[in-house]
């Protein structure tokens, strides 16, 4: 006997009207040329080379463009805070990949300013088995850079069906993101590189809107929030050129690691999921991110093993201790950035310790997703250079 399927779980049996089901199969097409045409894993495959030698100088640019994004989006970003001080009761932040990881890290700010459920959920998650639970209550917010990845612009569409306000998120003026949703942010970055502008100047507009919103409403915090976020890309700049030395020196000590670990908690997570894409992007090597919790629930690491803890001080840091511990006593090796001045760590005795200024930790992963990019820009740069070396 035949068991029926939920039409919610279904996709095939989508609520979509003719249009809409239309717009996710010419997306769909387009995205999966795009995937066809990802560089390979060969050492020295020179279309990851020229991603990977193209990344450095937008990593570099990351400040000015978030200074760019905020300024062009002046107005856009009242209009959008005005809406969500409005009385919204849920706030859902739509992505993939980068883009999830970017949700993952606006979370905090945005509910400590809205005072709602901030929900991130990958794009799929909600287009398939999320969606019927919005209304007109509900608030979207749906990021790609692109605008064409399909999952996202499905979820956006599942979202406007049930009558959300929704809200785009992206790189590409015209896209169907931009188009479909009900209002739309511009992120001016550049992406001839493995994503990194992309990420850092939505986290930026992200962080802005809650400030923004915390303002209007007189939420308790917004005011050292805002004062911090103002100095966020000089400072950012800084970081770059203090770290990026230190970085590169981790990269050749780990270019023979089996897999690279990340791991991070709360908002920085994010970062932990930022490295570990930037690892697979730039190298063929492996990478995971693993939540400072998850890691020890498992046997996580492997003698051989390179672990980056991304921990700012705050209530991470106990569980981190143990995570870099435990990172030692299975064999592995440790790198850990955290606060300046955050002493939890050094009894740890870590392979390396680097140290970022201290922000509000809802803003943090603004400085912290420095590092974790950097990790696999330099691995893969690493990389190159040993595979020349190698065949020479």
């Amino acid at each position: 006997m035949s068991v029926p399927v939920s039409p919610l779980l279904d996709p095939r049996s989508t609520t979509l009207d003719e249009r809409r089901r239309g717009v996710i199969e010419r997306v769909s097409a387009a995205e999966r040329a795009h995937i066809l045409a990802l560089p390979s894993d060969d050492p020295l495959d020179p279309k990851r080379r020229f991603r990977v030698e193209a990344t450095g100088p937008e990593l570099f640019g990351q400040p000015d463009a978030i200074r760019a994004t905020l300024a062009s989006n002046e107005t856009a970003l009242d209009a959008v805070a005005a809406r969500l001080a409005g009385g919204f009761r849920r706030l859902v932040l739509v992505g993939a990949g980068d883009s999830l990881a970017v949700m993952i890290a606006a979370r905090s700010a945005l509910e400590s300013m809205l005072h709602v459920p901030c929900e991130p959920v990958q794009s799929l998650e909600f287009a398939y088995y999320q969606g019927a639970l919005v209304d007109g209550t509900t608030a979207v917010v749906a990021l790609s850079s692109s605008g064409e990845t399909t999952r996202t612009v499905e979820a956006l569409l599942v979202a406007q069906h049930r009558g959300a306000y929704t809200v785009a998120l992206t790189n590409t003026a015209g896209s169907t993101l931009e188009t479909e949703a009900s209002t739309a942010l511009r992120i001016e970055a550049t992406r001839v590189g493995w994503p990194t502008q992309s990420s850092t100047a939505a986290l930026a507009l992200l962080l802005e809107l809650a400030v923004r919103v915390g303002e209007l409403r007189g939420a308790p915090g917004a005011d050292a929030l805002r004062e911090a976020l103002d100095a966020m890309p000089a400072t950012m700049a800084a970081v770059l050129q203090r770290i990026d030395a230190p970085i590169a020196a981790i990269a050749e000590q780990e270019l023979a690691a089996p897999t690279v670990l990340f791991s991070g908690g709360g908002p920085n997570l994010a970062a932990a999921v930022v490295g570990a894409a930037k690892v697979k992007e730039c190298t063929p090597l492996r990478a995971t991110e693993i939540q400072v919790e998850e890691y020890h629930h498992y046997n996580s690491q492997k003698a051989g093993e390179a672990l980056v803890l991304l921990v700012p001080s705050g209530p991470s840091v106990p569980r981190a201790v143990d995570t870099g511990t435990d990172a030692h006593r299975w064999g592995g090796r440790l790198h850990v950035v955290t606060t300046e001045g955050e002493r939890a760590f050094d009894a740890l005795h870590p392979e390396s310790l680097i140290a970022l200024p201290a922000v509000p930790e809802a803003l943090s992963p603004l400085l912290y997703l420095l590092p974790a990019q950097l990790v696999g820009y330099h691995l893969g740069l690493a990389g190159f250079r040993a595979a020349e070396a190698a065949g020479a």
